[in-house]
C-alpha cells in the first residue's frame, strides 16, 4: 500500500512512447469523470454552504482527481495493460466498408425478425389469457 501512494507522488511518465493514444484517451475520460463529479458536488452544495467552502472543496476534489487521473495512466501495472490493449487493437483486422454494411444489414434484419416473432408470441399469449379471462 505504501508503494502505491509513493507511486502517486512521482512526476515522470512511465514508458513515454508506448501506448500513448490509449493512455491519453483513458486519462481524458477519467479526468472528465472527475470534472463532472466536482461540478455536481459544487451544484449540490449550492444552497447549504458558503461559496468559499463550496468552491474550495470542489476545487480540491478537482485538483486531486486530475492528478490521480494523470498518475493512474502512469502506474506501471495499469500502463502496461493499456500498452498491451493498444498493441492488440493494432492487430485487429477491420472490415471493409461493403462488408460492414452487409454485416450490419444482417444484424438489423435479424433483430427485426426476432422482434416480430416476440410480438407474435405476445399476441398469442394475450389472446389465450383473454380467452381464459385472466386479463
Amino acid at each position: 500500500m505504501k508503494a502505491f501512494f509513493l507511486e502517486l507522488l512521482k512526476v515522470g511518465i512511465y514508458k513515454r512512447n508506448q501506448g500513448r493514444i490509449t493512455r491519453q484517451i483513458t486519462g481524458a475520460v477519467v479526468a472528465l469523470l472527475v470534472a463532472v463529479a466536482a461540478w455536481r458536488l459544487s451544484s449540490e452544495m449550492l444552497i447549504a454552504y458558503h461559496s468559499l467552502v463550496r468552491y474550495g472543496v470542489s476545487g480540491l476534489l478537482l485538483v486531486v482527481g486530475l492528478w490521480a487521473a494523470y498518475r493512474l495512466v502512469n502506474l506501471p501495472q495499469f500502463a502496461d495493460f493499456l500498452i498491451a490493449v493498444e498493441a492488440e487493437m493494432a492487430k485487429v483486422s477491420w472490415p471493409q466498408r461493403t462488408e460492414l454494411i452487409r454485416a450490419s444489414a444482417v444484424v438489423l434484419l435479424t433483430i427485426f425478425a426476432l422482434a416480430a416473432v416476440l410480438a407474435g408470441f405476445d399476441l398469442v399469449w394475450l389472446t389465450v389469457f383473454r380467452w381464459i379471462r385472466i386479463l
